[in-house]
């Protein structure tokens, strides 16, 4: 009896790297994020049935705590990290970084069958930027991306990427997840919110002036 081999369905084809991808480079919790998007996006723009029904329940947990809900175990990249690389890692907080990502990205992917909402390259200001008339500055805008950077706690925080993330889904306006959910994971950690607002705010400035550039990033 002959035994064949099949690929899952929610695999998505093989392809090189982008030039911005080669020069681009994740943290081990941003590597987990854009692995397990890229699969769900994948699946979700095919509409493959397991694909839309994972991606339903991920963005059921949104404003949730991480680990908090049973049917997501499993399901928001953690099962991407090693032993090794996670005895480097502090699980909390990536499990958090994680947790939040997906869940944003669903969000944002939501109703979008025709594009991907998460695209290696653009950061969150570069994104906010976007929403906004070429040239001009939309100040309720700008002042919801300013609310994010001032978040006292991860749930704030939460909540103010999600009003962001609604505005950019609406837009089709596409992030990346990847470089976010690194960034979170930073930002648990009192000492780097620093870095991060920096990013934050230079990939804004940058994405006015290079708005036409996807690749603009916030790497800090």
């Amino acid at each position: 009896m002959t035994t064949t081999t099949t690929t899952a369905a929610t695999d998505p084809p093989p392809s090189p790297p982008s030039a911005h991808e080669r020069r681009q480079s994740l943290g081990p919790v941003g590597a987990a994020a854009d692995a397990r998007i890229r699969r769900l996006q994948y699946g979700y723009r095919a509409d493959i049935t397991e694909a839309v029904s994972a991606s339903a329940r991920i963005r059921r947990g949104a404003g949730k705590a991480a680990g908090t809900v049973p049917d997501l175990w499993g399901m928001t990249g953690m099962d991407q990290l090693d032993d090794a690389t996670l005895t480097g890692l502090d699980v909390d907080r990536a499990e958090e970084a994680l947790h939040l990502a997906l869940t944003l990205w669903t969000l944002h992917q939501q109703g979008h069958r025709d594009a991907n909402m998460h695209v290696r390259g653009p950061g969150l200001g570069a994104a906010v930027r976007r929403l906004m008339p070429e040239g001009e500055l939309d100040e309720p805008i700008r002042k919801r991306f300013v609310r994010a950077g001032t978040a006292q706690t991860l749930d704030s925080l939460a909540q103010r990427l999600r009003e962001l993330v609604s505005l950019l889904r609406g837009d089709a306006v596409p992030l990346d997840y990847g470089l976010l959910a690194d960034q979170l994971y930073r930002w648990q950690k009192r000492a780097h919110r620093g870095e991060i607002h920096r990013a934050w705010g230079r990939s804004f400035h940058l994405g006015g002036t290079r708005r036409a550039d996807p690749a603009v990033t916030d790497t800090a």
